[in-house]
């Protein structure tokens, strides 16, 4: 009996000290080999990490004047598994979120740990959530979510662009520069309670936001602001249905204005037709007509095979393949000099030019001129236009491309052709960034492209005398005039493809001015053109007037001073 009982005894205090060490053996692994990561996931459970959003650089003209730029706003965020009552928060923050409370309630119900409730809330607004009692405001916190604002509104909006409602540049400067203008992001990673507020003497583990660059464009917004407002004005006249005007910098390329109409204000983006939201100076292509004589007529001078004062017979309509093209009447024969050519524009002329060049030797020039190309501006959506290779020409298209039809470009291509004439022949690649400032200001200013040569500067003043000449007494464009500045310019009228019979029939007209001035000193290229479906005004008539509004004040502005020297005598016809 008594050995059993002994027996027993051992056997217990056998398994007892088993037990122990099994208990001793797991609290080894627990402290000290799994001791470092249970502390750790103790920790993270009592850790939040909340987003710092880098404030979006600023967008500004060429003085300083802000064009676009973020204000302080806060993104209002909340752990629904934390929210004690949804329904009575969702009723507190309906009236100041402006949510309906159905709709809030749905979100604090979710099962997920992080939903949004409201963005780019002033914070004015999350000051008095926060002051809400602690019961109803339990499981709401708050992340930087800065606004974006277009002090201008449409004033260089289509340059300027906008940005999505996550931030991100979805058009114009806002897209092309987004990366340096959104900077880069930080975080905070807070302790917080049981309720998912953070404690103020707990872990507070920051990393700070990189705020973005601000861009520092080329364009002047006084000068902006009157060419919309004049493009806007052309577009009420009940015939032009778009618009589109550029005004480059002679001797530097660089963008002055750009607009077009209709346009848009980028702070109310998401309230404009989707179609409206590009920027037309740059992406959409029409047929310039008769501007682009200035190029045939460069090749022709260029390559010796005209002079300004050289006379030519010139008859009313000519033959050019299976198509018969005409003046703008057509006429007996008349001894046109190449500048009477150039200031009447007569269709028949310049295609008589054109012959004497040759095909593939008209095309080097107009690609020589950037037709056909990008301009590598600093803007989404660039059209390089439309021109084919000379090799298939048809001869119907070999007679219209040297007078602007057939082939296609952008208003801002067009005054690079005229740039490249005003500047004696050198062809400056235009652009639209003057400078980007990093947020440690740092200042990066935009190298100038370099000059192309594309014409002798023999070539380009013998352009200049006999482009001034459309302007003078006898030329197309009279309402071209600046007063006190000898202008030079050009008119185009280019019919216009009609889509509903894929042909050109009832289409209506594209009327185009391009020009620069002084004529003896030139400082600004101004390109105009006018989409006008159910009108028959040619480009002296609608187009003109505003090139000659646009480049006065381009021109007084610019504290340029008035022309010294008289407008020469042309000689237009020979009898």
């Amino acid at each position: 009996m008594t050995a059993a009982r002994e027996q027993r005894n051992r056997w217990g205090l056998l398994f007892l000290i088993t037990l122990l060490v099994v208990v001793v053996a797991k609290l080894v692994v627990l402290q000290g080999v799994d001791g470092a990561a249970y502390a750790q996931a103790a920790e993270d459970a009592r850790m939040r990490t909340f987003p710092i959003t880098a404030v979006r650089g600023e967008i500004t003209d060429r003085t300083g004047h802000v064009l676009a730029y973020s204000v302080d706003a806060e993104r209002v965020v909340a752990d629904p598994a934390v929210v004690t009552d949804p329904a009575r928060t969702a009723l507190a923050l309906t009236t100041l979120l402006d949510v309906p409370a159905s709709e809030l309630t749905e979100k604090l119900s979710r099962d997920g740990r992080y939903v949004v409730l409201a963005r780019r809330i002033p914070t004015d607004v999350t000051d008095r959530i926060r002051a809400l009692p602690a019961t109803t405001r339990a499981g709401l916190s708050f992340e930087q979510d800065p606004a974006r604002l277009y002090p201008a509104g449409a004033v260089g909006g289509q340059v300027v662009g906008f940005v999505g409602a996550e931030g991100t540049g979805l058009a114009g400067i806002e897209q092309t520069f987004s990366d340096q203008l959104a900077g880069t992001d930080g975080e905070e990673r807070v302790e917080v309670d049981g309720r998912g507020n953070p404690i103020p003497s707990g872990i507070d583990d920051t990393t700070p936001a990189t705020d973005g660059a601000t861009v520092a464009l080329t364009l002047d917004e006084d000068l902006q602001f009157v060419v919309q407002q004049r493009l806007d004005a052309a577009c009420a006249d009940g015939a032009t249905s778009s618009a589109s005007a550029v005004v480059l910098d002679v001797h530097t390329g660089e963008v002055a204005a750009m607009a077009s109409c209709p346009g848009y204000d980028p702070g109310h983006y998401n309230e404009t037709d989707p179609d409206l939201l590009g920027n037309r100076a740059v992406s959409d292509v029409y047929e310039p007509g008769s501007v682009m004589k200035a190029v045939t007529l460069s090749a022709a001078i260029e390559e010796g095979k005209a002079e300004p004062d050289t006379v030519l017979q010139v008859p009313g309509h000519i033959q050019a393949g299976d198509t018969v093209v005409t003046d703008a009447h057509d006429h007996a024969p008349i001894g046109f000099t190449v500048t009477g050519i150039l200031a009447k524009s007569s269709n028949v002329g310049a295609i008589m030019l054109a012959r004497e060049i040759g095909d593939q030797k008209l095309e080097q020039y107009l690609r020589a001129f950037g037709i056909g190309s990008e301009t590598g501006i600093e803007l989404p959506g660039e059209s390089g236009g439309i021109l084919q290779d000379s090799a298939d020409w048809t001869k119907s298209r070999a007679g219209n491309i040297p007078i602007g039809q057939g082939v296609s470009v952008t208003t801002l291509q067009m005054a690079s052709v005229y740039q490249t004439l005003a500047n004696g022949g050198v062809r400056i690649p235009p652009r639209v960034i003057s400078s980007v400032t990093a947020a440690d200001g740092t200042v990066t200013d935009t190298a100038r492209p370099e000059g192309i040569r594309v014409v002798s500067e023999s070539t380009a003043d013998k352009l200049t005398y006999m482009l001034e000449a459309v302007v003078g007494k006898g030329g197309t464009a009279p309402l071209g005039e600046v007063d006190g500045f000898r202008v030079v310019g050009k008119t185009g009228t280019a019919q216009r493809a009609n889509p509903d019979c894929s042909c050109y029939a009832g289409g209506g007209y594209f009327t185009t001015f391009v020009g620069y001035a002084p004529a003896d000193d030139p400082q600004y290229v101004v390109a105009v053109d006018l989409e006008r479906p159910t009108s028959s005004a040619e480009g002296g008539q609608v187009a003109a007037p505003v090139f000659a509004d646009v480049m006065r004040y381009a021109l007084t502005a610019g504290g340029v001073v008035p022309s010294g020297s008289p407008r020469p005598d042309f000689t237009l016809t020979v009898p």
